[in-house]
């Protein structure tokens, strides 16, 4: 039998005396998909960053091919063709993306000729392979980033990577972008590349890997066919404990109408003609297509970028909203897609991202009172289960499912009636993501409005009571939780089906 691609062997790693890696061993054979899951803290990402050579083993081997690396570092990586696509792209934002391309692929010294034409051309074809049609003059900071992504995979392309990581690659992509990523996959493996993928979607784990991989605690609890594996066998191993719905949908008797639209059209954000109410207790679901509208809608009704026209109704009163701080007036709360740039000041302590949105309620004359401060933030550590030794702790260093409870925390403190949440599970593990729906369903037990955006067609199924599907800045037609399907809804999304 051929020895693996890649090996790595009782790998152990400690930090400040925590244990990450407990004697891990993981192999990857060539023109394999070999899943890696786990929640977050269970080692995953400690494994790949020794993988790659950032992080230097406390004991244990790598093996390439055989032979044994006795020194990985990121330029070793590089030069035996060990690529990493991370899910935040670390592209220089100032540069092109023919510019990002050549500085990751190019060898030489400072002074060279630089053949400027047949570096755009290089990347044009890389960019092609991987299943993208980029300008390659753009610069890299006007991108999207599903548009990043396919740069960093046109650069493990070049590179000719026979060991590439995708780190949760498809968090922010569309349906229709991830099936050409999986085409790229396919495309890799024929080349005889291995590829670890790390993902928190299990549907697109079993549907593309070979072998599952799972880590809980710093250990390998289990390595398996992924034909073998079972959804509900998967969760459990990763968690340690029976997880019977990762949507726990309850009945909620709901209240009198909390948000109504009509006609509302936001022309600077190609929002045009919506009509939807939302009442106390509901959770109102938005589906769509990257484009769509749906987090752009989300913008208007918080007077990020006010409507042009239409009305918004709040209880049943026409109200003006032209200003986020006029929404927290009207008790609208707002959780933004992307929470590391616009949910959360990562720099600042749980205490103080907490309060931020509510600052009246701890302050006394203009001046915050750290006691005051202190007992919101301690009452959400304990209400959202967030997992820190005090709210004191830089929200940085939290895993990404507790950045997103302390996001939700300062939203929670102004206490909402109307409560926007826009991808809030997107990058968590499925153990956070069990906890968030628990809170919202608990939120929605208490009355509150709830407008769900989200780009997983199994959560807005499970969770919802009604789902409005959008495409190209409207609303094609409001479904029941009793007559939606994932097919109707894609349909509707990608206006195949009239509505």
């Amino acid at each position: 039998m051929h020895a693996p691609l890649l090996e790595a062997t009782s790998i152990r790693k400690a930090f400040a005396g925590v244990h990450a890696l407990k004697g891990v061993h993981f192999e990857l054979r060539a023109s394999e998909v070999h899943a890696l899951v786990g929640e977050n803290g269970a080692g995953k990402s400690t494994l790949i960053k020794v993988i790659t050579g950032a992080v230097q083993p406390d004991s244990g081997t790598l093996s390439l091919s055989g032979q044994v690396i006795p020194l990985m570092t990121p330029a070793v990586a590089r030069t035996l063709g060990i690529a990493a696509i991370y899910q935040e792209p670390s592209l220089f934002p100032d540069l092109s993306v023919t510019e990002n391309i050549a500085m990751a692929l190019e060898t030489g010294g400072m002074w060279r000729l630089v053949h400027w034409r047949a570096r755009k051309q290089i990347a044009l074809e890389l960019i092609a392979r991987a299943g993208g049609s980029i300008d390659p003059d753009r610069v890299a900071e006007t991108l999207s980033m599903p548009e990043q992504q396919i740069v960093e995979i046109a650069k493990a392309i070049g590179a000719n990577a026979k060991v590439v990581i995708m780190d949760e690659p498809t968090s922010s992509l569309t349906e229709r972008e991830v099936e050409s990523l999986f085409q790229v996959i396919g495309t890799l493996r024929t080349q005889g590349a291995g590829i670890i993928y790390i993902s928190h979607r299990l549907d697109e784990i079993s549907r593309i890997a070979d072998r599952i991989s799972v880590l809980r605690d710093g250990e390998n609890i289990a390595t398996r066919p992924a034909s073998e594996v079972h959804q509900a066998e998967l969760i459990e191993m990763m968690v340690g404990r029976p997880v019977s719905s990762i949507f726990p949908k309850r009945s909620v008797t709901l209240g009198p109408v909390a948000l109504e639209l009509k006609n509302v059209a936001n022309l600077s954000l190609g929002v045009r003609n919506i009509s939807l109410s939302v009442q106390r207790g509901e959770i109102f679901g938005l589906a769509g297509l990257a484009g769509s509208g749906r987090s752009e809608l989300a913008e208007t009704i918080f007077g990020l970028t006010p409507a042009d026209s239409g009305e918004i109704l709040l209880n049943g009163e026409s109200v003006r909203i032209s200003s986020p701080a006029e929404a927290i007036q009207h008790w609208i709360a707002y959780v933004p897609e992307d929470r590391r740039k616009h949910g959360l000041v990562l720099e600042m302590p749980i205490l103080a991202n907490t309060s931020l949105a509510s600052l009246w309620q701890v302050s006394r004359r203009g001046l915050i009172q750290p006691h005051k401060e202190e007992d919101l933030a301690k009452h959400y550590l304990g209400q959202l289960r967030i997992k820190a030794a005090s709210v004191n702790t830089i929200t940085a260093t939290l895993s990404g499912g507790n950045q997103q409870k302390v996001a939700l925390a300062r939203w929670l403190a102004i206490q909402p009636s109307v409560l926007i949440l826009d991808e809030p599970t997107q990058g968590v593990d499925v153990g956070s993501k069990a906890e968030i729906h628990s809170l919202m369903m608990d939120l929605a037990e208490k009355v509150i409005a709830i407008l769900l955006i989200s780009s997983e067609l199994p959560e807005l199924l499970g969770i919802c009571d009604r789902i409005a599907v959008m495409h190209q800045g409207t609303i094609r037609r409001i479904v029941s939780r009793a007559e939606a399907t994932q097919q109707s809804i894609l349909a509707l999304a990608m206006g195949t089906e009239s509505p």
